[in-house]
């Protein structure tokens, strides 16, 4: 292990990471609640300014991702298809099997100049984690209950205000609703049986009612979905902790475009059609497994030096006062002093922790883990 493998391993590294993202964060919150009279104003002249407010938080992950970590990205595409992206509106379905595949989108949306203007599809409990979720708010994230009956006027209603969004995004959307797990997938294909669908061996079975109201209600806005499948090399399973050690690893991730006004607009025919889907995505899957690849052009987007950039200025902001203000506190040798410093890093640690937490495996929702209802798409 190298001297700098080594000091990006240790715990005090990675508290002074968390402390600049999540104090950069709420500075930005901040920031974001003082752009609230704007909205009155001028709505799209606030909507530019919390697009790249935003992009000064996710983009910080992704220069973790990136820069700290080394992590690689492959894309596997079409290059006829690859001059379009970043440049239209667009839905991105992803498979869900890792805790960063998030990450990996963000970065493959920072790659293409849309991160700030990104969208999703996010559990409502979300909105209450600070910095993402607050920001979120102001990037007018689609914020769903998971509950049908109550998600599907709200989140049409989400969606149409997009209509005039002043800038290109794209909206995320992981259609199997949780993320990968064995059990899960067992429960999934159970319910795949009793509905007379095909069996997926890789992925769960998608909910197709989120999905056809986002296409149908993002036509004429949005142009095409990409189709995404993510793998990593050798097997291996990331974790943000790991990403935070400093790990590096190498993505794999398949994209192909398909024109939106090949989507049916029907709801039981989309429904079809999305299963189709995903036995193509089970497909490609199952190629990547036995021949190490995906099928498509190796093509390699740049990395974006702002990432890093960003990262590199709230850092410097932020941790030479933080220097300043350890260097009296040792000085001053006042026990009771040191002992409020030791137990506020002690908290903030554990906060950090606690957001970490929101992205693990076997931390995530019990989403999946029983049996829908046959009429529940």
């Amino acid at each position: 292990m190298g001297i700098l493998q080594f000091l990006k391993s240790q715990f005090l590294s990675q508290l002074l990471i968390c402390y600049v993202f999540l104090v950069s964060g709420l500075i930005i919150n901040l920031l974001q609640i003082c752009t609230l009279p704007l909205w009155l104003v001028s709505k799209q002249l606030a909507r530019r300014i919390n697009i790249r407010l935003g992009y000064c938080v996710s983009s910080q992950l992704v220069a973790v991702l990136e820069w700290w970590s080394g992590t690689e990205c492959t894309l596997y595409t079409d290059p006829k298809s690859y001059p379009l992206y970043g440049n239209e509106n667009a839905i991105v379905v992803l498979n869900h099997r890792y805790e960063i595949d998030f990450l990996c989108g963000w970065t493959l949306c920072d790659r293409f100049g849309v991160l700030g203007s990104s969208k999703v599809l996010a559990k409502k409990e979300l909105s209450y984690v600070p910095v993402i979720g607050w920001m979120w708010y102001f990037l007018e994230i689609v914020f769903c209950k998971r509950k049908w009956e109550e998600d599907r006027r709200t989140v049409a209603q989400s969606l149409q205000n997009l209509h005039d969004y002043p800038e290109n995004f794209w909206f995320l959307l992981f259609c199997e609703g949780t993320r990968f797990t064995s059990k899960k997938h067992q429960i999934s294909m159970q319910v795949a049986e009793s509905k007379g669908l095909p069996k997926l061996k890789y992925h769960l079975l998608p909910r197709t009612k989120g999905f056809w109201v986002t296409v149908q209600n993002l036509r004429g806005t949005a142009a095409a979905v990409y189709d995404s499948t993510l793998n990593f090399r050798n097997n291996e399973v990331p974790t943000l902790l790991e990403i935070l050690n400093g790990r590096k690893y190498h993505a794999d991730l398949y994209v192909r475009r398909i024109p939106l006004e090949l989507i049916p607009e029907d709801e039981g025919e989309c429904a079809a059609w999305l299963h189709k889907l995903y036995q193509e995505k089970d497909s490609f899957q199952e190629h990547y497994t036995q021949t190490g690849h995906f099928p498509g052009t190796i093509v390699s987007p740049p990395r974006q030096h702002w990432a890093l950039i960003n990262w590199l200025f709230w850092a410097c902001l932020l941790l030479f006062p933080l220097g300043l203000l350890l260097v009296q506190l040792v000085s001053s040798g006042s026990i009771l002093t040191i002992l409020a410093s030791v137990a506020v890093c002690s908290a903030a640690s554990l906060g950090v922790r606690w957001m970490i937490g929101q992205t693990e495996i076997d931390k995530g929702s019990s989403y999946g883990n029983v049996k829908v209802p046959l009429n529940n798409n």
